[in-house]
């Protein structure tokens, strides 16, 4: 079995959110299933550093191939295009791109080439899209007849890539898709309203997502496309790489721990408390948030709910950027309580995994998550999530409520409805529960034996594959 991803990011050599981690561990999880990804991505500057075979030429651009962290790139390499500085999506001042709709309309239609033609003798039975950037491939390959099924993965609908009228003819769109049937969204050429149409299979990356993308409060203006086409939607939960995210062997952190030496991960916790310059709490948990920082992730009410968590003698870490009023915010939340409220505005891997490691519980107040990873990683550290009752969140921990405590199975906190008296009340239960070594240690230790790696997801994935190419 032979898929070809199409992708925007990929990590670990260019990311700027979960997509990039699924680009770049579930092909890895698939080949151990013996399903042969490949994964093609844009030559930005980052990626064409990595140099690669020249494969041919195509519309204008050059394809070159290399193999790097295990994974099979195929770079499409248009320097007009991708050859610039600033992000994948944004320039250097933080403004969308003025040419993105040509530029991933391009790669699109690098995907559907390729998934027609293969490489060489290489040639995919299945071709994988991931969200608005590849989502016009679908289009492209339906236009002609032939070519392997498709499937498109949302990631996160609220990115949706919405460009004016006129492009069509300008992006090579066969003329008759502008309909709402088609590529047509309220009268602008909608990349992911494409996909969506065109696809096979869909799939989300959480069943929880999956129901809610049906739901105005959630579809962002597609809901009735995914409710028309509920019979080819699914959620399949993301993974992590659990040899990367490995408090056993985490060469990030100052002590290795597993769940059987809990105790070790004291030394995680100091060093976290003195990187953010907060006072010892030892009866009172540490919280931490690795996040963007933005309504969508919940933190403005983790703004108004922090008088009630730092009355409970508890302390916090931020790890973020994102909305300059919210970086603000933070900022003085940490000059006005030192030693209680500690701030790293940006971005830092190693700093992340020392937050995981020693952070007690870990905050994810999202109004909305698709899936969601920071938890995901939190439970394989043993700090335990609190989380909103949301998408990918409500599927991946197991609230402390009084069942689960009786049963044994709690794995950390959930809140709902999301609004910050719930979350205060979700804090309040935290700490509680903190105050119970024992119970405490349980729930750890529930936490870190959640199989939360790509082993059971990546196996749904090769299933899809193939009942697609049977279909």
């Amino acid at each position: 079995m032979k898929a070809l991803f199409a992708v925007s990011e990929c990590a670990p050599f260019v990311k700027t959110g979960g997509l990039a981690d699924v680009a770049g561990a579930l092909p890895l999880a698939l080949a151990r299933l013996g399903v042969e990804a490949r994964v093609l991505m844009p030559a930005y500057p980052a990626v064409a550093a990595l140099g690669g075979e020249d494969l041919g030429g195509f519309d204008g651009a050059r394809l070159r191939g290399v193999r790097a962290e295990g994974i099979d790139l195929l770079l499409y390499d248009d320097p007009a295009l991708f050859a610039r500085p600033g992000g994948p999506y944004l320039d250097e001042g933080g403004r969308d791109w003025p040419d993105n709709a040509e530029r991933f309309a391009a790669l699109s239609r690098a995907a559907a080439h390729l998934a027609r033609e293969g490489v060489g003798d290489w040639r995919p039975d299945v071709l994988h899209l991931h969200d608005w950037q590849t989502a016009l491939a679908a289009v492209y390959l339906r236009a002609r007849p032939g070519g392997p099924p498709c499937l498109l993965t949302i990631h996160n609908i609220a990115f949706q890539g919405v460009f004016p009228p006129d492009l069509p003819p300008r992006l090579g769109l066969p003329a008759d898709g502008f309909t709402p049937s088609g590529y047509e969204f309220w009268g602008q050429v909608g990349f992911l309203k494409g996909g969506l149409t065109a696809a096979d299979r869909i799939t989300t990356v959480s069943p929880g997502y999956a129901r809610e993308l049906t739901s105005p409060a959630f579809g962002m203006g597609l809901e009735g496309v995914i409710a028309e086409r509920r019979a080819e939607v699914e959620g399949v939960l993301n993974g992590v790489d659990d040899a990367v995210w490995n408090p056993a062997a985490d060469p990030h952190i100052p002590a290795a721990y597993d769940a059987d030496t809990l105790p070790r991960r004291a030394v995680n916790r100091e060093a976290l408390a003195q990187r953010f310059g907060l006072a010892r709490s030892p009866d009172a948990p540490l919280f931490g948030v690795v996040s963007r920082l933005t309504r969508q992730k919940g933190l403005d009410m983790l703004l108004d709910a922090l008088p009630r968590l730092l009355d409970r003698g508890a302390s916090l870490a931020v790890i973020g950027s994102g909305d300059a009023d919210l970086e603000r915010a933070f900022r003085g939340a940490a000059s006005a309580h030192p030693g209680r409220v500690g701030v790293v505005i940006g971005y830092s891997e190693p700093l992340s995994h020392l937050l995981q490691a020693g952070a007690d519980c870990l905050l994810v107040p999202s109004r909305f998550e698709p899936c969601g990873l920071t938890q995901l990683y939190a439970l394989r550290y043993g700090a335990l999530p609190l989380v909103a009752r949301t998408g990918g969140l409500g599927d991946t921990v197991i609230d402390a409520n009084p069942a689960a405590m009786q049963a044994g199975c709690a794995t950390g906190f959930q809140f709902s409805p999301i609004a910050e008296g719930p979350l205060g009340d979700a804090i309040d239960r935290a700490c509680d529960a903190f105050a119970d070594v024992a119970l405490w240690e349980t729930m750890q230790r529930n936490a870190m034996a959640q199989d939360v790696s790509w082993t059971v997801s990546a196996a749904r994935y090769a299933d899809i594959y193939r009942e697609l190419c049977a279909a």
